[in-house]
């Protein structure tokens, strides 16, 4: 702007990500998932400690994708992939198969896990106008 004023992040156009930054988003979705079926199989085999153990490893690739993205989707990439794969792990097959048995455990890892991405996400660092650190209004 020519008279020296910044203008607000919500006034800033959109422009459509990078080719690297999608491929990073993508590898982080993969990675989120494969994070969810191998808590999945955790959870069960150790109780106690197999479920904190799926836990904060899910918290690590959320928070993890957070920092290395920089922005919250960086978070939300594996929180998602994390979702989807444990959504699809839960539905029985045809011949009455299924991973995660009716017990406290596993639905403490189903809700837990999705409490720990939406914490994660909504705590990573969103978009940074670039201005001062006070009151936008002043």
């Amino acid at each position: 702007m020519s008279d020296g004023k910044q203008t607000s992040a919500l006034a800033q156009p959109l422009r459509p990500p990078s080719i690297g930054r999608t491929a990073a988003c993508l590898g982080l979705f993969l990675l989120g998932a494969l994070s969810g079926v191998a808590g999945a199989l955790v959870q069960s085999g150790w109780f106690p400690g197999g479920l904190l153990l799926a836990l904060v490893g899910a918290a690590g690739v959320f928070v993890g994708g957070g920092k290395a993205i920089g922005t919250r989707a960086g978070a939300i990439a594996p929180a998602a992939g994390w979702v989807v794969a444990v959504i699809l792990l839960t539905a029985s097959r045809p011949e009455g198969d299924f991973l995660f048995g009716a017990g406290i455990g596993s639905y403490l890892f189903l809700l837990g896990g999705m409490a720990v991405a939406v914490i994660c996400a909504t705590l990573a660092q969103g978009r940074q106008t670039g201005g001062p650190g006070a009151r936008l209004g002043k």
